[in-house]
């Protein structure tokens, strides 16, 4: 931890930023070398004028050099490890970006299988339609193979995250607070998870709490992270579109799940889309248009992956009676209220129930609260 504390201390100078420090220690080969240089060999570097290289000179207050003694020490009684800029293991992709992280808190692990990840971001409030859209994208993701990087928020990312490590793939949780904290804390154990089968990542010292102006420079590291960004639902003014714009910066591919037109949640999603984003109705939409940045052997993996997903039951891939496949052709991906099934089909109420537990236990439907019910 000891080799860690210049990047510390450059971190607490005022007036340095992402980019600057990555630049100073770039230009110099470490952080202790900047902290070592003269005055004149600062003003070298861009962006460094004489006020800064005099503070960096100084170095932070007393109080702030405590405050960083005390947090190695922290550090040292936690399983987290600290990455830099300049680690081998630091993430490739997010290396490239205009401001990237100069450290990151990893718990769990980041590596070379990594390298081919994708993030699904969206709504804390999604429509059941739009939770089950997640789903599948998540899981076609990372069924091809492919990692799965999200925010660990509420609604959208968490059911990426969990539909991930249900195809038993990898995927990566991306904190707009400390690392020794969990938010939302209802994700826990979600989160204990995600460190066995993937990483927990920030930027932040330990202890930030999660204030609202943590999260849209936490969302340059989702984007950055990915080949592309996946938007399920999102409203106006969503986190998710801050995302999704930050991407674009980045040169990665945004897509957009298109939504109903009255739809506040799909508001933001159908104004990515006028704005050029790709639009997205399955995973093969995300993996047809990234396989050009797959590597060959990546990219035939992934076609075999492809061929092997699920096909939709009307394939043939279910066998349904008649009376179940009156009943599922009356479905479709948007809620419908039991009395409304019983309206469209004609069917006792009772058989009705009978024949939706029998296309859940299928695979093809799923019950939702207040006796509604969809398509998968």
């Amino acid at each position: 931890m000891d080799s860690l504390r210049p990047w510390f201390v450059l971190r607490a100078m005022p007036g340095i930023g992402d980019a600057l420090v990555c630049r100073l220690v770039q230009s110099f080969g470490s952080a202790d070398a900047v902290l070592r240089a003269s005055h004149e060999e600062l003003t070298q570097v861009g962006g460094v004028n004489h006020a800064l290289a005099k503070a960096i000179r100084q170095g932070p207050a007393p109080a702030e050099l405590r405050a960083i003694d005390r947090e190695i020490g922290e550090l040292a009684r936690l399983p987290v490890r600290v990455l830099t800029i300049l680690d081998s293991e630091y993430p490739v992709r997010l290396k490239a970006i205009h401001d990237p992280p100069p450290m990151l808190y990893v718990s769990g692990s980041v590596g070379e299988e990594d390298h081919h990840a994708v993030a699904v971001v969206g709504t804390r409030h999604p429509t059941p339609a739009g939770r089950l859209v997640a789903e599948q994208l998540a899981h076609g993701l990372a069924d091809a193979g492919l990692t799965v990087v999200s925010g660990l928020a509420r609604g959208i990312d968490g059911t990426a995250h969990r539909s991930a490590l249900q195809a038993g793939g990898r995927t990566i949780a991306v904190l707009g607070c400390g690392i020794d904290r969990t938010y939302p804390p209802e994700h826990q154990s979600l989160r204990k998870t995600i460190e066995e089968r993937g990483a927990v990542l920030c930027e932040l010292p330990l202890g930030a709490y999660p204030y609202a102006y943590h999260f849209p420079k936490r969302n340059r590291i989702i984007s950055g992270l990915s080949l592309g960004v996946v938007v399920v639902e999102a409203a106006p003014d969503s986190g998710s579109l801050i995302t999704a714009r930050l991407a674009a910066e980045q040169g990665r591919d945004v897509f957009a799940v298109p939504g109903a037109v009255h739809s506040e949640q799909s508001r933001g999603t159908n104004g990515l889309l006028k704005q050029g984003a790709r639009l997205v109705e399955t995973v093969r939409d995300v993996l047809d248009e990234l396989a050009a940045q797959f590597e060959p052997s990546f990219r035939a993996r992934v076609e075999d992956r492809l061929a092997a997903l699920t096909r939709p039951v009307q394939s043939g891939r279910v066998s349904l009676e008649q009376d179940e496949a009156t009943l599922y052709a009356a479905l479709s991906a948007e809620p419908v209220h039991i009395d409304e099934l019983i309206a469209r089909t004609g069917l006792p109420a009772a058989l009705v129930s009978g024949l939706l537990l029998s296309l859940e236990l299928k695979g093809a439907v799923r019950q939702l609260p207040g006796r509604s019910c969809m398509r998968v």
